[in-house]
């Protein structure tokens, strides 16, 4: 008998949810172990091509639903590739491998609602196979490889851990048999009706014989006659007239692993030189490991309804690595190798009008919702969720770049939801001449940077960018509608034709000896720790501001390329003075023509410092920064008694 193997402490925390948390949504269990014995049907029927004698004496691919009343078990089997013992381990002995801790934390924040919402992270996290625990004692699951000759079996209670061992008891001629044993107030599915009205809810478009009979000898085997309970085609290849709502919904769920409802979907036929079929599904709601590198679109490839790869990066850009779905290809060789489809031109062509079938979805869902359509999906609830992956082609997809500037939505000075390109050119200023950016961490600290200040003072549109997608973005794009993109940290931004020129404090500082000894003095003082000191455009109510000088790198962009070590350090900045404000005044006033108040130099210090904190860049000496204010406080504070 092997020894059991503790679950981490990440995985006892997402059984225990999964197990207590979700019971009215605990008939999903049966479509999510009937949509992995699909996938391992599917994975054998490709392999035989090039090795048809894994499928050994039975060259019929099923599933099949063994119900023992008098056991109180059931079992989900198939004629599927099957598993090894390594194979077992790593997908069976582990929760949403590279997720399991921040499913563990999304699962916390769901504390308190409705359980739907963890159903929903049930399928976003990819977990289903551990919804049966939902309705089982103990889960048993038996696998022989295609072409092996050893079963192993894997039992778990869903606490206390797992044991894997090689077994000889009724051993499997090939595939996988899920065995549970069903606590008594899940009895239900034992019965025949319950089941088959259930697979014909969830799973009637699994393109393998579904069978339900008695059981046999082995785990998953049956005696007697069986009955086929789903309809067995390719939902695909149906006309779009004969599927309703709930079948694509259920099919979506299916091939995503998925719980959440479609956002939209894709159910097209192209005929002609090229012959291919496509149902593609945009999600609703992001998985987890969207951002992920390792994270592929889901996309899978048929060639004739024989399934080929999951794995072809080629068939979709990255930046639509969300949609999910089936393209059924008339015109690729069957046993064509994945290397071969690399390259292959077919691939390129469904590529192209896969990407141009989704952005024209996007484009018309958009312009419905736009236009206030009441049955028209929320495109900026989709946005929320995917467009900061979206604005990844603004970078590599120079042909759709235009099409994507269209679908494009951002936060604003100007509004509390999204904003698009196209009306943020039609509410620029007279004079503004370029469409004004600014780029930080987060929105609640763009909001009060202070390069927005003359703006704001003018009434100027800023968008408001918080992914870091953007800065790489930007500058490829250059232009929307024939207007420059320019970020307000920036050198070169220039308000002063729009709307009434500040002539009255313009020429009370244009002429100022003593500010012109303050900027020359403060350059002296910091030396090397900035670029240049210069009087301010932009500010109106701060003292002072750090920008990027033309032709370096934006701010927030050089952060990026630290945090991520693509770059040493941060570049010196250009130090900008308010020359209206009262704390500038106060200290041009008190540099005398021939001599330095040591105050001054100590402030001069604290403002850039000052400058740095608001831009969220490490201050190099923080004990003398905490020492200078101290004393500044101390300074303006009655004496101690």
């Amino acid at each position: 008998m092997s020894d059991m193997q503790p679950f981490s402490a990440e995985v006892g925390r997402v059984l225990d949810i999964v197990i207590n948390s979700l019971y009215t949504h605990r008939e999903v269990f049966l479509r999510e172990l009937i949509s992995n014995a699909s996938d391992a049907c599917d994975k054998l029927r490709y392999e035989s091509l090039s090795r048809p004698e894994l499928l050994g004496d039975r060259p019929d691919l099923e599933i099949r639903i063994v119900a023992d009343a008098e056991k109180g078990t059931l079992t989900v089997a198939d004629d599927g590739i099957g598993m090894d013992k390594e194979e077992m381990a790593e997908n069976l002995g582990t929760v949403a491998r590279s997720g399991t801790a921040r499913f563990a934390e999304a699962l916390a924040e769901q504390k308190g609602t409705d359980t739907g919402g963890a159903s929903d992270l049930i399928g976003r996290f990819g977990v289903g196979f551990y919804a049966s625990f939902m309705v089982a004692d103990e889960v048993a699951v038996f696998s022989r490889k295609a072409g092996a000759d050893t079963t192993w079996v894997w039992r778990s209670d869903g606490r206390s851990g797992f044991t894997l061992e090689e077994t000889d008891a009724g051993t499997l001629a090939r595939g996988t048999a899920v065995v549970l044993k069903l606590k008594d107030d899940a009895r239900e599915y034992l019965e025949d009706h319950r089941l088959k009205h259930l697979v014909r809810t969830y799973s009637d478009h699994v393109a393998f014989p579904i069978r339900l009979g008695a059981p046999g000898a082995a785990p998953g085997e049956q005696d007697g006659e069986t009955e086929q309970i789903n309809e067995a085609s390719a939902l695909w290849r149906r006309p779009k007239s004969e599927i309703t709502d709930e079948q694509y919904t259920e099919f979506y769920r299916h091939t995503a692993h998925a719980f959440d409802e479609p956002f939209t979907r894709i159910h097209f036929s192209v005929e002609g030189v090229l012959a291919y079929t496509g149902l593609l599904f945009i999600p609703s709601m992001a998985p987890f490991d969207l951002y992920d590198p390792q994270r592929r679109h889901g996309v899978k490839l048929y060639v004739k309804r024989v399934f080929i790869t999951d794995q072809l990066d080629e068939l979709v850009p990255r930046y639509l690595r969300f949609v999910t779905g089936v393209v059924d290809s008339e015109d690729l060789q069957l046993n064509v190798s994945r290397e071969t489809l690399q390259k292959d031109i077919v691939v390129t062509k469904i590529r192209q009008a896969i990407t141009r079938r989704v952005l024209d979805e996007l484009e018309r869902i958009a312009k419905r919702h736009q236009e206030g359509a009441e049955d028209a999906p929320d495109y900026d609830q989709f946005w929320s969720q995917f467009g900061a992956v979206v604005k990844e082609g603004l970078y590599e997809d120079q042909e759709n770049r235009e099409r994507l500037l269209q679908l494009a939505r951002f936060r604003s000075t100007k509004s509390d939801g999204w904003v698009s390109l196209a009306d943020y050119v039609a509410r620029m200023k007279e004079g503004q001449d370029a469409i004004l950016t600014i780029s930080g961490d987060n929105l609640q600290s763009l909001k009060s940077s202070p390069q927005l200040e003359q703006a704001r003072a003018k009434d100027v549109e800023v968008l408001l960018l918080t992914d870091a997608i953007d800065d790489f973005w930007l500058p490829m794009a250059g232009t929307f509608e024939d207007k420059p993109f320019k970020s307000l940290t920036r050198d070169a931004v220039d308000l002063s034709k729009i709307g009434e020129a500040d002539t009255a404090e313009e020429d009370k500082t244009a002429d100022d000896p003593a500010l012109d000894r303050l900027v020359a003095h403060m350059k002296v003082t910091l030396g090397d720790a900035v670029k240049d000191v210069r009087r301010s455009k932009r500010l109106t109510d701060s003292a002072v501001c750090l920008v990027a000088d033309e032709g370096g790198f934006d701010l927030h962009l050089e952060r990026f390329l630290k945090q991520h070590k693509q770059i040493e350090g941060l570049g010196a900045r250009v130090l900008e003075v308010n020359p209206t404000h009262p704390l500038v005044r106060s200290m041009a006033n008190a540099l005398g023509e021939g001599e330095t108040p040591a105050e001054v130099d100590e402030l001069v210090r604290l403002l850039l410092d000052q400058a740095r904190v608001v831009e969220g860049e490490p201050l190099p000496d923080p004990g003398a920064f905490s020492r200078r204010m101290s004393k500044l406080l101390q300074a303006n504070l009655p004496p101690a008694a």
